[in-house]
């Protein structure tokens, strides 16, 4: 048996707005979209996909599953993602080397200190 990983699926209020902004933030490619669904990928036929899905409810606790990027300059990307929109969360971190975000509709995610090379 082997399975392929398709997407990552995100809940939210208003799929292409919330799938536009992750769009921007990510500089993806929008690969589908209908009326109540976007989806994304870094590039045609790339997978897995971000696919953003209408649901009734808004979010109301912490996320069980959640993304995190490595970018080359963490507080230059931290602050351009703020300028975008993202919000600074607090999901009970201390001190630590990563900075937790959350995007307009409330999803968080992470922004991890630069790799060093091997």
């Amino acid at each position: 048996m082997s399975l392929f990983w398709e997407e990552v699926v995100v809940d939210c209020r208003d799929p292409k707005a919330l799938g536009r902004w992750w769009q921007e933030a990510l500089g993806w490619i929008v690969v589908g979209e209908s009326d109540d669904e976007l989806e994304l990928a870094a590039a045609e036929g790339a997978h897995p996909t971000l696919l953003f899905g209408a649901v009734p409810e808004g979010k109301t606790v912490k996320n069980r599953l959640h993304l995190d990027f490595v970018p080359d300059d963490q507080a230059a990307e931290v602050g351009r993602l703020v300028s975008l929109g993202a919000t600074r969360a607090d999901v009970g971190q201390r001190d630590v080397s990563w900075v937790v975000l959350a995007d307009p509709e409330g999803n968080e995610f992470c922004v991890l200190s630069a790799r060093t090379a091997a």
